[in-house]
């Protein structure tokens, strides 16, 4: 673990995977004095208590995270995207089954970042986990489920992206005039149904 030290009161804590991201986030997680924390997927950014984060810090697991209470959410998908079939080719099954493996797992949000409202979800069965495309799309509709890598996600709103399209969801991932504008959060757990 480094600690790296941004600013006045923030603290960047740099790790070397996702479960040790997730071990730091869990151990300042309602920490008095703690303001924000933000994990990635090798860092967590502190802001706010850095003498007592310090401390903390020198204690712990990082092998796993103790467990949390985590708040469920649940996305419907029309599993129609248009690499759902590239997908199935490249893992050696059929679309109904892509579909089965990606509505079968349980997922959770490692972290949030590339655009408001975008959350990197764990969790992704091994046989779907497969590369981005060679060539990204200039533009992926709101509402699109995809996945890249060890990933899945949905785009909150329209933007550049190289992932594979499987899907599409109505839900609103992001709503910037709402109290809380993000749907999904680090530590979430989310599952995805067939709409």
């Amino acid at each position: 673990m480094l600690l790296r030290r941004c600013g006045t009161d923030a603290l960047l804590v740099e790790v070397d995977s996702l479960t040790e991201v997730a071990a730091v986030r869990a151990a300042l997680h309602g920490l008095p004095g703690v303001e924000e924390l933000v994990p990635a997927a090798r860092t967590v950014l502190v802001k706010g208590a850095l003498p007592q984060v310090r401390e903390v810090l020198k204690t712990v697991d990082l092998t796993s995270a103790p467990a949390a209470e985590s708040r469920q959410v649940t996305i419907p998908v029309s599993y129609d995207g248009p690499d759902l079939d590239l997908v199935a080719r490249t893992a050696g099954i059929s679309a109904e089954e892509v579909v089965e493996l990606h509505t079968g797992a349980t997922y959770e949000v490692a972290f949030c970042g590339f655009a408001p409202g975008f959350g990197y979800l764990t969790g992704l069965p091994a046989q779907l986990q497969q590369p981005r495309l060679d060539s990204p799309r200039t533009k992926v509709p709101a509402g699109s489920v995809g996945i890249a890598g060890e990933f899945t996600a949905a785009y909150p709103r329209a933007t550049p992206g190289g992932w594979r399209l499987i899907g599409r969801t109505e839900i609103t991932l992001f709503d910037p005039g709402s109290e809380t504008p993000a749907l999904l959060a680090p530590g979430d757990v989310v599952r995805f149904v067939v709409a």
